[in-house]
């Protein structure tokens, strides 16, 4: 274990962040090989930095949102988080073994000899959101640690109490050398882009996302893009469908659709939709029959945010569309406590490509709603817009199912249910095309922040002299050639 820096942690200035980049860096250097029990070390601190204080964190995350559920929060912030290290921790010896590969003929005969070695990286740059200020911000870290690099986080400005807590925390548990948290505005962010680290992760909005593979581009600095879209759901007339109702609202409560997974919109059989909206709302309502002073029931993050998702329904609203608000205790929600930005759970039906709900990512407590006939309407349509992050299918019929799956392309797909592979570390998790580029997770984690070093000992024969290959050529070179370009198949 290294030593220890002061809890006061690194000002969030330009030149503060590069002076820490370069003590990393010089820090990565000078250390050699990371060792097993080094790895272990850092995972094991990052481990207990979320389980010994995650009483402050769940509280310092409910202060952000203003509301947020504290069971919740407990499961994505501290639970999914340590369960990250966890899985590094005990698979991590195994990672590190070297690969031995194949050598085609006739090399191998000749005592060739071919190996990988994944040696880290360096330093990688972690940018984190707000939606999951803790997950976003932490998770990710398991994977370069297990991979043998340092890192430095940038926190979310928008959760400040979670973020000044963190990087806190950072600064007790770990070294200015290994793990240094960041905070501070989108200039902050811009410049933190901009530095020369070994891979950068950033998870958020697709926007902000080209401006960090721009900003990356100039040191030409890998980078994993964990972004978002419009995750569709597809029932299937085969599938129970109160249990996709209910499996379906299930997903869309956590932390109030807020989530970059979260079902954005559902397709329907045609003359299922009035069904599907009865069982969404009477569920819902069970799960939450009060939600205005119910603190189970999370508040948006802020009041910017919260105006857009009302925007958004009430765009849908004037221009036709059909909207259910499941509000089982009609609670009036223009009366709220300052600081507080909840919006009750609102189904949108009957709408067109040209309201906003159909151009943006929901993003918060808002579902949209679209009926089939055909499943290649479905498909078709989903094909027809940028690549999604997640795909839900609910159905037991394993011929559409594989349709579906053959037919479309997607980050992640889950079957008869909604966002669960992201708690599957043993899975990749990343988008594909506008959803993000790259993916992290368990040993999928370790291999984005790992090198993959090709290592090839040359047989002791000079196998290219007698193979004849060496100037001045001959018609033995040329007959040689023409044998190893032989058509074969």
């Amino acid at each position: 274990m290294e030593s220890q820096a002061s809890i006061t942690p690194i000002e969030s200035s330009s030149k503060a962040m590069q002076q820490v980049l370069a003590r990393q860096q010089a820090a990565f250097m000078n250390e050699g090989p990371v060792s097993l029990e080094v790895r272990l070390d850092r995972l094991k601190r990052g481990y207990r930095l979320i389980g010994e204080n995650k009483d402050a964190i769940i509280q310092a995350c409910n202060k952000d949102f203003g509301n947020r559920s504290f069971h919740q929060s407990q499961m994505a912030e501290i639970m999914a988080v340590m369960g990250s290290f966890e899985h590094c921790m005990k698979h991590v010896k195994k990672w590190m073994k070297k690969e031995k590969r194949a050598v085609e003929f006739p090399l191998n005969l000749m005592g060739a000899k071919a190996r990988v070695e994944y040696v880290p990286k360096g330093v990688v740059g972690n940018l984190g959101t707000w939606n999951f200020p803790v997950y976003t911000s932490i998770s990710p870290v398991a994977g370069i640690f297990a991979a043998g690099n340092r890192a430095m986080v940038k926190l979310s400005e928008l959760t400040p109490a979670t973020s000044d807590l963190l990087k806190t925390l950072i600064a007790k548990y770990f070294s200015e050398e290994e793990l240094v948290g960041v905070t501070g505005g989108a200039e902050v962010g811009a410049e933190f882009s901009a530095m020369p680290f070994d891979h950068i992760i950033f998870t958020g909005g697709g926007n902000i996302g080209k401006h960090i593979l721009q900003a990356a581009s100039a040191n030409l600095t890998p980078c994993t893009l964990e972004l978002g879209g419009k995750s569709p759901v597809i029932i299937s007339r085969s599938y129970d469908l109160k249990k996709a109702a209910e499996r379906i609202m299930t997903g869309k409560a956590l932390n109030c659709g807020q989530v970059c997974l979260s079902p954005d919109y559902v397709f329907v059989p045609k003359e299922k939709e009035a069904e599907f909206i009865q069982y969404a709302v009477e569920f819902f309502s069970e799960l939450f029959p009060t939600m205005l002073n119910n603190p189970d029931y999370t508040s948006i993050i802020n009041k910017r945010h919260h105006d857009r998702i009302i925007t958004m329904i009430n765009d849908a609203k004037a221009h036709g569309a059909t909207v259910t608000t499941i509000n089982p205790a009609n609670e009036d929600f223009t009366q709220q406590a300052e600081g507080i930005n909840k919006i009750p759970m609102t189904l949108i039906s009957n709408y067109s490509e040209d309201m906003l709900i159909a151009q943006q990512e929901i993003f918060g407590a808002c579902l949209g709603i679209k009926t089939y006939d055909n499943l290649n309407d479905c498909i078709h349509f989903i094909n027809a817009h940028p690549r999604p992050l997640g795909l839900y299918y609910f159905g037991n019929d394993k011929a559409e199912e594989r349709t579906v799956l053959d037919r479309t392309i997607s980050g992640g797909t889950v079957i008869n249910d909604v966002m669960a592979h992201t708690s599957c570390e043993n899975l990749p998790f990343g988008g594909v095309g506008a959803s993000g580029m790259g993916h992290y997770h368990g040993h999928d984690g370790f291999k984005t922040f790992s090198h993959a070093r090709a290592i090839y000992t040359q047989s002791k024969f000079e196998l290219i002299k007698l193979a004849g290959l060496l100037p001045p050529y001959t018609d033995k070179a040329q007959q040689q050639l023409d044998k190893l370009c032989k058509i074969k198949h």
